[in-house]
């Protein structure tokens, strides 16, 4: 039986954090360039991987877990909404997709600018 891996969750130093708050807002910035250049979109979500461990125990956490779910419900809906196009309903799945992932960019947006953890 394998043991789960151990997250250091050790108080971050002012500029730790204050590097964590770029990089939450670089990959909030990411994930809205993808509404023109839809690479970026994966580019935010590696980051969010690679990075999530450095954020464990910050209020930073709660915002990579709200940007990963939005990246993978995003992904989800898109996929529902370009395979049912052509049933006609693909139109609206795909509008309302993109409703609720800027809600969730915007959202995301407001409690990184106010220092607040993300409801999730």
């Amino acid at each position: 039986m394998s043991t789960p891996p151990v997250i250091d969750v050790t108080p971050k130093t002012p500029e730790q954090l204050a590097s964590l708050r770029r990089l939450t807002l670089a990959v909030y910035i990411l994930y809205a360039a993808s509404w023109f250049v839809a690479v970026t979109a994966l580019v935010g979500i590696i980051v969010n991987y690679v990075k999530r461990e450095d954020v464990a125990g910050t209020l930073y956490e709660s915002h990579f877990t709200w940007q990963i779910r939005t990246f993978w419900w995003s992904l989800l809906w898109a996929a529902l909404g370009f395979l049912t196009l052509v049933l006609g309903v693909g139109a609206v799945i795909l509008l309302a997709a993109a409703v609720w992932s800027l809600y969730r960019l915007v959202k995301g947006f407001l409690y990184w600018n106010d220092r607040r953890p993300m409801p999730v």
